[in-house]
């Protein structure tokens, strides 16, 4: 039964997001995509269906609780309630904290962090009705040990390890487990541009002296949102290649 369960990833088109929802096919996952840019969503689709597999898709702005309610509200009723919620969404707006204003705080706070809360408000109450779930929100080490820079995207990683804690102790005893994943450094687009000075000093700090790939984290979440993760639950585990501990 555990291929039947619909699992949903936000932030699905690009990237880590993207990763996921291919590690989840290749799984044997019905899996729907979340994203706000309708031509990734399409490419995603075209992408999966060239490999062989058939993704469901939704355009949907995260931020817009009543669209998101819905969507996600939507797709559990056509499927038979939402088995695996991964929330991956997010963005950033950096800049030293006495520069910040209030906007760039609480854009990312909106995507990041509140976000992820009515996802997971949502899915949580299909899963206790199915007394089954799995939780996993993608949070970051700079929410394990900060971020110069990065207030706001520390603050709402931070803010998801501490909701994720929460809600596994609400609602484990219903078959339902919840956890984070922080990874560190990941080969994506947004770091691919970042200066050479920012990627040597971040290698500085890596144990094993590379950066991830969204398959490292791809493969961490499907390990948590397997049946054979059933008893672990409010744990943080930092994709990072040791740059956290």
């Amino acid at each position: 039964m555990a291929e039947k369960r619909l699992a949903v990833v936000t932030g699905a088109a690009r990237g880590i997001g993207r990763a996921i929802v291919f590690e989840l096919l290749r799984q044997g996952r019905l899996v729907a995509g979340l994203d706000i840019v309708e031509d990734q969503l399409k490419d995603l689709e075209q992408a999966a269906r060239q490999a062989g597999f058939e993704v469901l898709t939704r355009c949907v702005d995260i931020t817009q609780t009543e669209k998101l309610t819905e969507v996600l509200d939507s797709l559990a009723e056509a499927h038979g309630g939402i088995g695996i919620l991964v929330n991956n969404a997010g963005i950033t707006r950096d800049k030293l904290m006495i520069q910040m204003d209030d906007q760039d705080f609480d854009k990312v706070i909106s995507v990041n962090l509140r976000a992820a809360f009515v996802a997971t408000r949502v899915a949580a109450r299909s899963m206790v009705r199915n007394k089954f779930g799995r939780i996993v929100c993608i949070s970051s080490v700079a929410g394990v040990m900060g971020q110069a820079g990065s207030a706001n995207y520390a603050a709402s990683k931070a803010g998801l390890i501490g909701m994720t804690k929460s809600v596994a102790r609400e609602i484990g005893k219903k078959g339902i487990t919840a956890n984070c994943i922080a990874p560190g450094f990941i080969q994506t687009d947004m770091t691919t541009n970042l200066p050479d000075m920012v990627k040597e000093a971040a290698m500085a700090v890596i144990p094993v002296k590379r950066f991830g790939t969204v398959e490292d984290v791809a493969r961490a979440v499907a390990f948590l949102s397997s049946d054979d993760a059933g008893y672990i639950t409010g744990q943080v585990l930092c994709v990072d290649g040791g740059m956290a501990m």
